[in-house]
């Protein structure tokens, strides 16, 4: 009997690990779909998407939207260097200024730092709006035409500096108090506890602030003149809206109106936008999960 009950144990576990599998593999099959349509629409025909839609195999392929693209292919990388410049250092700044506040808010000695947290907080529920924003960077911090106003508004998150200050407080604080009796200053003990330990949480923040930075269009169409200046995503969207057809006819590409890729278009620039950063992805993956479900579950 108990032979047979662990058999049908045994069935019932192989059972359930087939069906997880299949659900997980379907699910993930499903979300991979829409970027294998992205990357397959993208070398479409005008007429063939017009005619019979999207579709994995196109029946003739054309790289007419990526001729288009990188028909000014000096003016895309630039495009490609600022967005990369705003990434980078963006994301660090972001993770140092919003370490060190969730480092400071969750110090038991600081003594303001309920009403701190509270003003924070405050920045969820309520902002200033659009025309404040704007006469305060360009009027007050003279940021007009300048990378850093591209930077300076994703820097920190009012949720971020929370997840980081949950995540503090896993650490015990007989690390600090020990840290303390060593003769260790707050910000060495910041840099040599803190940091170390949080990278779970740091990997977290940094992929959400990457990804903030790198899809930043916005504040490059109210800020940026220059326009070797413009963001990557936005130099895309004027691309799309102002398809530079007279260079191509100025450098002797034979073209028919009805064959020109407004639709493939799109999709080649979803393509040029999100490639490089899904490369991100898989060196802050084992990170995430943790990063998140200890910022979460931390009161």
């Amino acid at each position: 009997m108990g032979n047979q009950k662990i058999g049908k144990e045994d069935f019932g576990s192989i059972v359930i690990k087939v069906v997880s599998y299949i659900s997980i593999g379907g699910f993930a099959l499903a979300c991979l779909f829409p970027f294998v349509l992205m990357i397959s629409s993208s070398f479409m025909n005008e007429q063939e998407i017009i005619r019979e839609g999207y579709k994995l195999i196109p029946s003739e392929f054309s790289v007419m939207a990526y001729t288009m693209l990188l028909n000014n292919s000096s003016a895309l990388s630039k495009a490609y260097g600022v967005t990369i410049f705003i990434t980078i250092v963006g994301t660090a700044l972001g993770l140092f200024m919003m370490s060190m506040a969730g480092f400071v808010l969750n110090r038991k000695d600081f003594k303001y730092r309920n009403f701190f947290s509270f003003m924070i907080y405050f920045t969820t529920l309520f902002a200033g709006g659009l025309i404040p924003s704007y006469i305060l960077m360009v009027k007050y911090l003279h940021l007009k035409d300048s990378l850093f106003a591209l930077i300076l508004p994703g820097v920190v998150g009012a949720w971020s500096i929370f997840l980081m200050r949950n995540f503090m407080k896993a650490i015990p604080d007989s690390l600090y108090e020990s840290a303390t009796i060593d003769g260790a200053g707050d910000f060495m003990i910041y840099w040599k506890i803190f940091i170390p330990l949080a990278v779970p949480s740091l990997a977290t923040i940094g992929l959400f602030s990457a990804l903030g930075f790198w899809n930043e269009w916005y504040n490059g169409m109210l800020y940026i003149q220059t326009p070797d200046k413009y963001p990557l995503q936005y130099f895309l969207q004027r691309m799309i809206n102002q398809t530079n057809v007279q260079a191509l006819i100025n450098q002797g590409v034979v073209i028919d109106a009805s064959e020109l890729p407004t639709q493939s278009i799109k999709m080649a620039t979803a393509v040029l936008a999100t490639g490089p950063i899904i490369l991100l992805y898989p060196f802050v993956q084992r990170y995430f999960v943790s990063g998140l479900t200890i910022g979460a579950v931390k009161g």
